[in-house]
């Protein structure tokens, strides 16, 4: 279906200062190490800013990693209330043919709502040991892990929690996440087309995979934002939304040393507790805030490591810009703030756009690994440099033995589809040309330096895929396409 576009205002008739949303943006793209892929800002149901760095566009599905988990317990409190799943019950219980084989009675007690808010009783993450012990149906490999502590004690971030959450709502719906969501969530929210992927056993993963655009996630914001209410119907069950997003669990020092403020304020079904209201995030920055003391909902999708900075500069600039009442006077900086979000646009590698005048050299040019392995991706084993008669270049890269093409027009940065979306740029300083592939339906960036002199090149992730996975496989899953799990 079409997606039907969210109302929008201008930010001063609903209270928000536009210059807050320009020292956010400014801070931004100060931040060397993130690198903004979108925003929406939502206050009192409207969009009142929305904008997208070139060469991501606001209908691409973004790769959401572990913001998928809000999706599913969405999911699970739609089964919920109707009936056919239990909060209460055993997760043992609805997997009874597994009865015989898990004997620990830690594991034996675990209840669903101990799997919806991380507190299964383990101490660590156990995707790698679940997936271990039974490929072929990870639910059981995570019920033969015995947990350290009894199950409601303790906070673990651990993956299969989530997935055998998703698993119990697609074993009693007999639907994919995805089929039981369309017709009770995503059509009456106005999302679009969304696509989760899927491991060996057939299963929508429930803890990643989801790849949408961002105004979904925003979506999903807003319906949180109005207690599972959207256009004056309720969607979710009444109380949902209060259990969801308060504390089930401490995860004070839970993960890990430094600065991790929005982190150490407790989890509730799948949604973390933040200084600030709650959210659903995902690694390298995919985030949905929900703020109901402002009431408002930040969307965005992003590449950094560096997710707390980003929080940082949400409480730092935006949360100042939302004031009590509308503003007058301010058209003019709410057009300069429009005029700005249209013209968003990472910039490209750097670098002259055509090799040095006795660049013959580099047609055709071939080059090996620096080192004889190219660290961060073991597999490319080959690069080649093909320039064009009009400007542009192509980097044909060997992985595992198959060619991986992409082009660049020469200037600023290329969109290709095939033969997965990326957007390409790139330039030469001397004998060294640095190419960045952006796979647009993912946080992710590769850097290819290739240096004519040694007839080496080099590639490294800006930010690297959690799983191991071919270059082909970085974009949204086809219907066909099976899929391997990936982390959070």
């Amino acid at each position: 279906m079409t997606a039907r576009s969210l109302p929008s205002s201008d930010p001063a008739a609903q209270g928000v200062e536009a210059s807050g949303v320009h020292a956010f943006l400014d801070a931004l793209e100060a931040a060397p190490e993130i690198e903004p892929h979108s925003l929406m800002i939502l206050r009192h149901g409207r969009v009142v800013a929305a904008g997208w760095w070139a060469p991501y566009t606001a209908r691409r599905p973004h790769l959401l990693y572990s913001l998928s988990k809000s999706f599913t317990a969405t999911a699970a409190a739609l089964a919920e209330g109707e009936g056919l799943i239990d909060f209460d019950a055993p997760v043992l219980s609805y997997f009874p043919e597994f009865e015989a084989d898990i004997t620990d009675p830690r594991s034996r007690a675990m209840r669903v709502r101990h799997v919806a808010s991380m507190a299964s009783g383990h101490d660590r993450e156990t995707i790698d040991a679940a997936y271990g012990a039974d490929r072929a149906e990870p639910v059981r490999g995570f019920l033969l892990q015995p947990p350290e502590h009894d199950p409601g004690t303790v906070f673990a971030y651990n993956q299969p929690c989530t997935y055998t959450l998703a698993a119990i709502v697609q074993r009693v719906t007999g639907q994919t996440l995805t089929d039981y969501l369309r017709p009770r969530l995503f059509d009456p929210l106005g999302i679009g087309e969304t696509v989760w992927q899927r491991d060996r056993a057939g299963r929508e993963i429930g803890f990643s995979g989801l790849h949408a655009a961002t105004d979904a996630v925003a979506r999903l914001g807003q319906l949180y934002l109005d207690d599972g209410m959207w256009q004056g119907e309720r969607l979710l069950p009444e109380g949902w939304v209060a259990r969801a997003s308060r504390p089930h669990v401490s995860t004070e020092g839970a993960m890990g040393e430094g600065d991790r403020s929005d982190w150490d304020r407790g989890y509730g079904h799948q949604f973390w507790i933040s200084r600030h209201g709650f959210r659903g995030d995902g690694a390298y920055g995919q985030y949905c805030l929900v703020l109901p003391e402002h009431d408002a909902v930040i969307a965005a999708t992003t590449a950094t490591e560096r997710m707390q900075e980003y929080l940082d500069l949400v409480w730092r600039h935006l949360l100042p810009a939302f004031r009590t009442g509308p503003l007058t006077g301010r058209e003019a900086a709410d057009a300069a703030l429009r005029e700005r979000l249209d013209r968003l646009a990472l910039p490209p590698a750097g670098g002259s756009p055509a090799p040095p005048e006795d660049g013959g050299e580099w047609a055709g040019a071939v080059f090996a690994p620096e080192g004889g392995i190219c660290a961060d991706r073991p597999k490319l084993t080959e690069a080649e440099v093909v320039t064009e008669a009009d400007g542009g270049w192509t980097l044909r890269l060997t992985e595992d033995g198959e060619p991986f093409e992409v082009r660049s027009g020469g200037r600023g940065w290329t969109v290709t589809e095939e033969p997965v979306p990326v957007a390409v740029s790139g330039g030469w300083t001397g004998g060294t040309l640095t190419a960045d592939v952006a796979f647009l339906e993912t946080p992710h960036r590769l850097r290819v330096t290739c240096s004519l002199a040694g007839r080496t090149f080099t590639a490294r992730w800006l930010t690297r895929p959690l799983g191991d996975w071919p270059l082909r496989g970085l974009r949204a899953p086809g219907r066909s396409r099976r899929a391997r799990p990936e982390g959070s």
